[in-house]
């Protein structure tokens, strides 16, 4: 099984490489990884005391935040190096405060398993969520340095628990400890004799939490949305505006709509222009430089502010659900804000736990989306209940970074104290 793993990898990495010719997307990420390991030794200094965490996006990352931000506050003798899979979480993090060193990751091949870790020489690693790249694993087994797995999920579909996924069980008992979201996956792991494994919830909670504990007033929402009904459309994808579209079309109720499309690019911001052109559509970027006189929509250009856009949303769309899989819900969540979503959501057990409250609506079609538009936008009583219950939701979940940090300071101890016994 070793083999064909490694084969699976070299096999990715080729695809990758191919599509690079004609892909923007997978191009950034071959010319990212370039001279990934020059960088790494020119930057990283031979003393440097370095944790590593690792994220595979911008969603991972945003799981990863609060964590990394309390380590670099409890261990400041340390430095943080920060590395992504995806060229949508480097690019857009690249500048983040929080980590000393941001870098993508070298492909998981046996080979630069071995080089990054002799050049990084981390006292710990720590992977977010879904991140299971069993050379990377392995090497850090072999030095002894501890792995922590933190907000993962487990399903009782995945490799790990089906009869042929022997050797990828045995990779999981090299990791240190597992931190995990739910009961189900704390079961599935002591079903293959797992038990470092500790139930703490999802790290997101804590970074929603703290999100809207300080609100920022955007001015151009503010003056948009006036005194009008505002459905947000966070992380949408072509599916998801298409059924916004028809939406705005047949609604007996109207609103305003801000889109913030996942891929914010000037060609995918052109189409949306002409999308939506029924509703003079206006750049958010623009506002205030472009009359807006009739603008039912506004289109979120920029990156980065989204999180902070649902705060003024009467209503929120999640997009990916009719495609790639639902984007961030607490972020609304955390606002109060009842959620809409597309179906394949199965994934994500905050999904599960907001329709369970009935305070997410997942819809199949734009039929049914219009209907729960209609009904959350008309009923304000039923949008008080939700937003009442959502932040309790948010509130009551809140902690998992706190249980992580304890177990890392079993392991990491500061140059400075270490100096001084």
């Amino acid at each position: 099984m070793s083999l064909l793993y490694n084969i699976s990898i070299w096999f990715y990495l080729t695809a990758i490489k191919l599509a690079a010719r004609f892909n923007a997307k997978a191009a950034q990420w071959t010319k990212g990884r370039k001279t990934i390991f020059a960088d790494l030794k020119n930057q990283i200094g031979s003393d440097d005391q370095i944790i590593w965490f690792h994220v595979a996006s911008l969603g991972e990352f945003e799981q990863g935040r609060p964590l990394m931000e309390e380590v670099k506050k409890s261990f400041p003798g340390h430095k943080i190096l920060l590395t992504f899979f995806s060229p949508s979480g480097y690019e857009v993090k690249k500048n983040y405060t929080g980590a000393d060193y941001i870098f993508y990751l070298p492909m998981d091949t046996k080979t630069n398993a071995k080089q990054f870790i002799s050049i990084v020489k981390p006292k710990m690693a720590l992977f977010v969520k879904y991140e299971f790249w069993f050379n990377y694993i392995n090497q850090l087994y072999k030095n002894k340095i501890p792995l922590l797995m933190v907000s993962v999920i487990f399903r009782p579909s995945q490799h790990f628990f089906r009869f042929w996924g022997g050797w990828f069980r045995k990779q999981l008992g090299k990791v240190t400890w597992f931190y995990v979201q739910n009961d189900q996956s704390v079961e599935l792991l002591n079903q293959i004799n797992i038990f470092h494994v500790n139930k703490s919830g999802d790290t997101r909670f804590d970074r929603v939490k703290t999100l809207s504990g300080k609100p920022h007033v955007i001015s151009e929402v503010e003056q948009f949305k006036g005194n009008n009904m505002l459905l947000v459309a966070g992380s949408s994808w072509p599916p998801d505006e298409e059924i916004l579209k028809y939406v705005l079309n047949k609604t007996k109720n109207p609103f305003r709509l801000i889109v913030a499309p996942h891929v914010v690019s000037d060609k995918h911001v052109n189409e949306l222009k002409q999308k939506f052109k029924k509703w003079n559509p206006v750049l958010f970027t623009d506002y205030g430089n472009t009359s807006t006189e009739g603008s039912q929509v506004m289109i979120l250009n920029t990156t980065g502010m989204l999180s902070h856009v649902y705060r003024y949303a009467d209503v929120s769309y999640i997009g990916g659900g009719f495609g790639v899989g639902i984007h961030n819900l607490l972020e609304p969540a955390t606002w109060g804000q009842p959620v809409i979503f597309g179906p394949n959501f199965n994934k994500f057990q905050e999904a599960h736990d907001l329709i369970n409250l009935k305070t997410g609506f997942t819809v199949s079609n734009k039929e049914e989306t219009l209907k729960v538009v209609e009904t959350l936008l008309s009923d304000e009583p039923l949008r008080s209940t939700i937003s009442s219950t959502n932040k309790k939701y948010i509130a009551d979940n809140a902690g998992a970074t706190n249980i992580v940090l304890e177990k890392i300071k079993e392991f990491i101890v500061e140059p400075s104290t270490a100096n001084k016994l």
